[in-house]
């Protein structure tokens, strides 16, 4: 079969290498990346002192539509995601429309996290053109997910063993400072702000939470690389989700604890404000972990970005020849290639800044058709043995995304609006293209 019909040649297959803990510590590397350590400011500047509650509801919403991604990855463990999931469930429209929104989102992502990795972090060390460095590093990073999928995510192991401890010495401090009498565990009670009272204020910052919580839906693009996906990913995913909760939950726990709330949503670095507040252990090392917390999240974004193009190209949305991979190691060196380059060119010119808002609505587009495709093919029996989610989960995953939706800006709508705008109508002249090849056989 053709690429141009969904299919692939047979040397284009991926290697099968990742065992359940390499795919567990992928998916706890991409949830645990950055955004917490510039996060729980924000979201105690919308929900008061008590940070911990929105993070609880966001994990609890962003289990619903995992549950929805377990299934459908056992049920179709390959490259692509939500985007092949959407196309087998509604056309091969919805599934551009939901492969461009993750493609975006991804591409703005790691931008962003090049340049926030040539940012304030390194000039504790260095100082250097924010864009040369991201153009280095995103060179980098490149050639590390093409080496492999086995070295990408022992790379991304290590790193996330240096990320949590990053955050467990927050947790430390936070407890520290309590103990000697400094801090204020009062704070912890303190729903809501001036401007919002208790509920208003914790959707507010549940939906600011939920971005901490993105990173999980990356991993259905490594299924096909997965050793036995039915049985390793759900035992990753959830495992993941859970220690990401626990580990969320204990710093917002500590930083709140740690620093008044003003203080906290007044930082750019909230967590480096614990450090500073407590004393004994070195700025410049707690830079260091950010900085390999910022690197994780950018090589995994990197790495989810170019299988989901390489997955989309199988299905005839992208061109055939983004299948391509190298000989011996078996690694999408074209999809690679080509996702490189936009994110460079976006780090380059700071329109990073202006899309990166529309981020968690691009997700939410996407998360919403991935829990109405669970309920769409139910009635396909898929790969035997399936994980299999209660019907409840998606409907409610679907009333999550909409209620998160609701509660985000009017400007943000109308920067998502305009993507996916472009994204329908490229999807339109595909489909119109798909017919006529068709049609000339």
């Amino acid at each position: 079969m053709s690429a141009e019909r969904g299919g692939a040649p047979e040397g284009a297959a991926l290697k099968r290498a990742l065992t359940t803990p390499l795919l567990y510590f992928f998916i706890l590397g991409d949830v645990l990346g950055a955004g917490v350590y510039v996060l729980i400011g924000q979201v105690a500047a919308d929900a008061g002192g008590a940070v911990w509650v929105p993070l609880v509801v966001a994990l609890m919403l962003a289990l619903l539509t995992a549950a929805s991604y377990a299934e459908l990855a056992t049920k179709y463990p390959r490259a692509g995601g939500a985007s092949h999931y959407a196309t087998r469930a509604f056309g091969p429209l919805a599934g551009f429309v939901a492969g461009c929104c993750m493609l975006a989102a991804g591409l703005v992502s790691v931008a962003a996290l090049a340049r926030g990795f040539g940012g304030d972090y390194l000039s504790a060390f260095v100082t250097l053109p924010v864009g040369l460095v991201a153009v280095l590093f995103l060179g980098l990073l490149a050639l590390v997910n093409a080496r492999g999928i086995k070295e990408s995510t022992r790379a991304n192991a290590v790193a996330t063993l240096v990320e949590v401890g990053g955050l467990a010495v927050i947790v430390v401090l936070g407890a520290w400072l309590l103990l000697r009498g400094d801090g204020d565990a009062g704070r912890l009670t303190q729903v809501g702000t001036p401007e919002k009272g208790a509920a208003t204020a914790v959707l507010s910052g549940s939906v600011l939470a939920y971005y901490s919580f993105v990173g999980f839906e990356t991993s259905v693009n490594v299924a096909e690389e997965t050793r036995d996906p039915r049985r390793s990913y759900p035992r990753a995913l959830f495992g993941a989700l859970a220690t990401a909760g626990a580990v969320y939950v204990l710093v917002g726990i500590g930083a709140s604890a740690a620093v008044p709330t003003a203080q906290l949503a007044g930082s750019s670095g909230p967590l480096l404000e614990v450090v500073k507040e407590a004393g004994g252990v070195p700025p410049r090392l707690f830079s260091a972990i950010a900085l390999v917390a910022v690197a994780n999240g950018a090589l995994l974004t990197g790495i989810m970005s170019s299988r989901l193009a390489y997955g989309m190209a199988k299905d005839g949305l992208l061109p055939a020849v983004l299948t391509k991979v190298l000989p011996g190691r078996r690694t999408p060196w074209a999809s690679i290639a080509v996702t490189t380059l936009p994110a460079m060119l976006l780090a380059l010119t700071g329109s990073v800044a202006t899309l990166a808002s529309t981020l968690v609505l691009l997700l939410l587009v996407v998360f919403l058709m991935v829990n109405a495709a669970v309920l769409v093919l139910r009635r396909d029996p898929g790969e035997a043995g399936h994980f299999r989610t209660p019907i409840a989960l998606p409907v409610l995953g679907i009333a999550s995304c909409v209620v998160l939706a609701t509660q985000i800006e009017a400007q943000v709508w109308l920067r998502g609006l305009a993507i996916l705008a472009v994204a329908t109508v490229l999807g339109a002249l595909t489909a119109v293209r798909r017919n006529r090849s068709r049609d000339s056989r």
